[in-house]
């Protein structure tokens, strides 16, 4: 009787062995990544449609078998842009034995730089802060710098001014993140761009601008940059429209004209500033859902897929978002198309020949991604927008600012 169950026993343990075998053989890889950055707390209306961005699109990869068999665990984390968090987020990652992280924050990026080289990690952030890229080998742009977003404002508004040397205004995030461009931008006017600075202001808590905004017109500021989040930019340009100290047109004498970089505009700017965002100008690498086009549709049809809401789908940072793990996903697929192992040495190299033939159109920026050993900025192409009857629309045709590469 004890051999007969035995026997039993050893049948069913063969049986479900050779069940599931074909299914262990033929698994595939699982290839791990990480993502720290701010859904919640400072810059999380930035953060949080660019965490569902990335968590869509890793989704799609793996629903479609976009990599055959194999498959990416992208682990995202809330970091509530803090530093220390961050750090203690990218040390667990590299417990989990990641081959590329994702970061976000310009601080934790920059006080995390070391690490990436001690470790030898391949990382694009969220932050396009130039100076990412000083003494730094591992860290990639996904997009145009700050710098240069800045200054191809500035050379549209020194091109179109009319009258005598304009006078600008930078108001920026009290950061790293908000400061980054502005000595590039002072270099710039120092090369040749013919603007005046007049004043920096770093915008703290304080939910009124009224006593700012007199100040600037007093000076005779007729333009205002901003480098910040939409927040702060919505509130502001809400202020100066209840003054009536918006421009109607660009440039308009004792009037302010309001532009700004990548994280201070796009579809959630109108949707916290109405009406007062009318004429707002902003620049950026990344295509918009408000004009149809092959890209706008593909977001549109992820965030669906996804169940996302409409004002997800429509952000830019979801875009953003979406872009940086199309890249990734990208370098990897090129890796193992080579078929060599995937890990953070093959997709450093990797990353690197996405240039010339290489080049990447991922369909989400208004230029191709290119890296090399020497230029670790993704698209170096920029597209102006305007707010027209309520929504940003294209204004002339993208470009690259002329003065990024007179002052390296």
């Amino acid at each position: 009787m004890k051999k007969d169950n035995l026997t039993k026993w050893t049948f069913l343990l063969v049986a479900v062995f050779i069940v599931t075998l074909p299914a262990q053989a033929f698994a595939g890889e699982v290839y791990k990544l990480g993502l720290s950055l701010a859904i919640t707390g400072p810059t999380s209306d930035a953060g949080n449609p660019y965490s569902k961005g990335v968590d869509d699109y890793f989704n799609f990869v793996n629903d479609t078998k976009m990599l055959g068999d194999d498959t990416i665990d992208c682990t995202i984390r809330d970091d509530q842009y803090k530093t220390d968090i961050t750090k203690q987020n990218f040390e667990d990652f590299l417990d989990q034995e990641i081959v590329f992280y994702l970061n976000y924050s310009t601080g934790s990026t920059l006080a995390l730089k070391k690490d990436f080289e001690e470790v030898k990690m391949p990382v694009i952030p969220a932050s396009f802060h130039a100076g990412n890229l000083i003494d730094s080998n591992y860290i990639f742009l996904p997009i145009a710098s700050y710098s240069a977003q800045a200054i191809g404002l500035a050379e549209y508004v020194v091109k179109n001014n009319k009258g005598t040397t304009p006078k600008v205004a930078i108001f920026i995030h009290p950061s790293a993140f908000g400061r980054g461009p502005v000595e590039d931008l002072q270099k710039a006017v120092a090369a040749g761009l013919d603007m005046e600075i007049v004043e920096v202001v770093e915008h703290g808590k304080n939910l009124d601008n009224t006593a700012m905004l007199k100040r600037l017109i007093s000076k005779d500021v007729r333009y205002v940059i901003s480098q910040t989040v939409q927040s702060p930019v919505a509130t502001m340009i809400k202020d100066a429209n209840s003054l009536g100290l918006t421009a109607t047109s660009f440039g308009e004498e004792g009037k302010l004209t309001f532009l700004g970089c990548h994280y201070t505009g796009g579809n959630d700017l109108v949707a916290l500033a109405g009406a007062s965002a009318e004429n707002f100008y902003w620049t950026t690498s990344y295509i918009i859902t408000n004009e149809p086009g092959p890209g706008a549709t593909a977001q549109l049809e992820l965030a669906k897929k996804y169940n996302r809401n409409e004002k997800a789908a429509n952000s830019h940072n979801y875009a953003n978002g979406m872009m940086v793990a199309q890249v990734a996903t990208e370098v990897i697929r090129r890796t193992k198309a080579k078929g060599k192992e995937i890990n953070n040495v093959t997709l450093y190299e990797e990353l690197q020949e996405m240039n010339g033939d290489n080049a990447y159109s991922p369909g989400t920026t208004v230029g191709p991604v290119t890296y090399s050993k020497t230029d670790h900025v993704g698209v170096d192409t920029l597209q102006l927008y305007v707010v027209k009857d309520g929504a940003f629309k294209s204004a002339g045709e993208p470009f690259i600012p002329v003065y990024t590469e007179k002052i390296k």
